[in-house]
């Protein structure tokens, strides 16, 4: 996951939401219409800071 972000497992939260934030204006679907890959990479994203942004969620997937 942290990989999406381009980030190390040790990244702190504020690093993550702003890996977040500038993946997120690149790849948002309104700024790539049409375009599949980005829509993708962009739902995948989602996802990823769905578990990564929420301490708690975050704290389980470290443990596993």
């Amino acid at each position: 996951m942290f990989g999406v972000l381009g980030l190390e497992k040790t990244a702190s939260q504020q690093e993550i939401k702003k890996a977040y934030y500038k993946l997120a204006l690149r790849l948002h679907p309104d700024k790539n219409p049409g375009d599949e890959e980005a829509k993708e990479k962009f739902q995948q994203l989602q996802k990823v800071i769905s578990i990564l942004g929420d301490e708690e969620k975050r704290a389980i997937y470290d443990e596993t």
